[in-house]
C-alpha cells in the first residue's frame, strides 16, 4: 500500500530508431514535452513518470519491447482504485496480418525500438489488470493507431465520426514523414537475426528472437497450430481504458521536422509529431479540465487548420469519453 492519496502514474515512451533508415525527428521531443505537462498542468510527481527513449543522454532504459511491457505492468501493478494512469507513446506503427488462417483483417501494432511489437492484445490484457475504479489514459501518436486496445468501443472514429468535411491534404515534402513501418519491413529489419525464413509469419520471427518476452498475440498464434478451436469472441465491457489515437486505423501519422511551418513552429521549433504538438496546442489554449472527447474533438481541428490529413480517434466507454482528460477536474482539489 501506498497510503490513500490517489496515485497519478505515467509511462512515456519515445523511438526515433536514430542511425536506421527507419528513423524518426519527433518522438522523443514529444515525451519530454508531455512529462513537463504531466508535472505543471496535471500535478504528477516527477518521480512517478517513466521516461523511456532511445535518444543518447534522455532515458536509462531503452524502450524494448519487454522494457515498454514490463513499466506498463509495473505501473498497474502500483495502481489502486481511484489512481490515474497514463501512457504516452510515440513512434512507428504498423499492421499484422491475421495470426490465423481464415481470418480477415489487419490487427495495430505499436513499434518498440528493437522491433519487439506490441499489439492491441497486449493492450487488451494490461487494460484488464487495471484496478476497477482506476483509469489508464493512452495517447499514441502513431500510424494506424485507432483500435489500438482490443475491443474498446469507439467514441470518435471512422464509424462514429464528428463533422463532414474533407481535410486538406497534407504536404507531400520531406518534411512531414509517416510514422509507419509496413510489416514487411518489420520482417526484414528481424529475419537476419531471427534464423526463420522471410516468408513466414512476423509472429514466427518474433517468438524466435524474444521467446515469452514476444507480445500475447503470437504466443495463440503458436498454440492455435496445435487446437483446431477458435478461441471465444470477447464481450464488450465496460473497463478502464481510454485511447486516444493519433490517427484511424486506416491512416498514417506525421512525424514533423524542426523547418515546418505549422506543427514545428508551435513546438518552439523542435521537430514533433503532427497529434502531439496539436494535443499540446489544444492543453495551452484551455487551462480548464476538457474533457476526453473535446480534447480529440480540438485536435482534429489543430489538425485540420495546419493541413495535415489524419484524424485522431477516441475509444473508450462512454462516461469516459466524457470525462475530464487525465481527471483534471477530480484532482483539482487540494
Amino acid at each position: 500500500m501506498e497510503g490513500n492519496k490517489k496515485k497519478m502514474l505515467a509511462t512515456l515512451v519515445g523511438c526515433n530508431y536514430g542511425g536506421t533508415r527507419y528513423e524518426l525527428r519527433g518522438c522523443i521531443n514529444d515525451v519530454l514535452a508531455m512529462r513537463d505537462v504531466l508535472v505543471a498542468r496535471f500535478g504528477f510527481a516527477p518521480a512517478d513518470v517513466a521516461v523511456l527513449t532511445d535518444g543518447d543522454g534522455h532515458a536509462s532504459v531503452l524502450p524494448t519491447g519487454a522494457n515498454v511491457k514490463r513499466a506498463l505492468a509495473d505501473m498497474v501493478a502500483r495502481a489502486s482504485p481511484g489512481d490515474v494512469l497514463f501512457f504516452h507513446y510515440s513512434g512507428h506503427g504498423t499492421l499484422v496480418p491475421p495470426v490465423r488462417p481464415g481470418r480477415h483483417g489487419e490487427d495495430e501494432a505499436i513499434v518498440p525500438c528493437d522491433f519487439n511489437l506490441i499489439t492491441d492484445v497486449d493492450f487488451r490484457e494490461l487494460v484488464d489488470r487495471v484496478p476497477r475504479g482506476a483509469s489508464f489514459t493512452m495517447v499514441s501518436d502513431s500510424c494506424h493507431s485507432g483500435g489500438l486496445i482490443d475491443n474498446e468501443k469507439e467514441q470518435i472514429g471512422p464509424s462514429v465520426d464528428l463533422a463532414a468535411g474533407s481535410t486538406p491534404a497534407a504536404s507531400t515534402g520531406t518534411k512531414r514523414r509517416a510514422r509507419f513501418l509496413p510489416c514487411a519491413a518489420v520482417i526484414d529489419h528481424l529475419s537476419g537475426a531471427s534464423g526463420v525464413d522471410a516468408s513466414q509469419h512476423v509472429g514466427d520471427h518474433l517468438v524466435a528472437l524474444f521467446g515469452a518476452d514476444a507480445s500475447a498475440k503470437f504466443h495463440r498464434r503458436h498454440h492455435h497450430h496445435h487446437h483446431d478451436s477458435a478461441p471465444p469472441t470477447p464481450t464488450p465491457r465496460p473497463d478502464a481504458g481510454i485511447l486516444l489515437s493519433g490517427c484511424q486505423t486506416d491512416e498514417t501519422s506525421a512525424d514533423v521536422a524542426e523547418d515546418d511551418d505549422a506543427a514545428a513552429a508551435a513546438a518552439g521549433g523542435k521537430a514533433c509529431g503532427a497529434f502531439s504538438s496539436a494535443v499540446q496546442a489544444v492543453l495551452a489554449a484551455h487551462p480548464a479540465p476538457l474533457s476526453n472527447r473535446e480534447v480529440v474533438s480540438r485536435a482534429r481541428a489543430v489538425l485540420r487548420e495546419r493541413g495535415f490529413e489524419q484524424h485522431p480517434c477516441l475509444y473508450c466507454t462512454d462516461d469516459n469519453a466524457d470525462a475530464p482528460f487525465l481527471c483534471q477536474a477530480a484532482m483539482a482539489a487540494p
